[in-house]
């Protein structure tokens, strides 16, 4: 793991066994988890499954910048943030955050304001598949007590 974090996007099912064993080490008192599943509904509709594609590249570099803001931010010592692309069946991991941390407060809150801001911000898309049709999905908003914070990332 780097001083960055471990930050991918892999095309098969991600190992979190692994991820979480590898972010623990002797200073850390919390290490926060976050694995997003495939739910078999949204909105009311039955999700047969779900289609991720992203702009790779860029992706990569903005999630990499994420981590480095959320370790200015909070008081974390390290962050695992792993997301699937390709064809996710329901109950399998779509995105996996790891933060790890000497307090679970700031790990908590780096956690969520992690998820909510790759959510807004870093270029992955979703297509929902339904019984009924297919959609390419906006994410959800942040809820009305987290404020986002926007974190311009230069390319390169």
């Amino acid at each position: 793991m780097t001083s960055e974090g471990r930050v991918e996007l892999i095309r098969s099912e991600i190992p979190a066994d692994e991820l979480l064993a590898g972010i623990k080490a002797g200073p850390d008192g919390a290490v926060v988890l976050f694995d997003g599943v495939v739910r078999n509904n949204t909105r009311g509709r039955q999700t047969m499954y779900l289609l991720y594609e992203a702009y790779e590249p860029m992706a990569l570099d903005q999630m990499r910048g994420l981590v480095a803001q959320a370790k200015k931010q909070f008081a974390i010592r390290d962050v695992v943030l792993v997301h699937r692309l390709g064809k996710l069946e329901i109950g399998e991991t779509s995105v996996l955050i790891a933060v790890a941390s000497a307090h679970r407060g700031a790990a908590f809150d780096a956690c969520r304001w992690l998820i909510d801001t790759l959510k807004k911000t870093v270029p992955i898309w979703k297509k929902e598949h339904f019984v009924d049709g297919a959609v390419w999905a906006d994410g959800e908003p942040f809820p009305e007590e987290i404020v986002p914070v926007v974190v311009p990332v230069p390319l390169g």
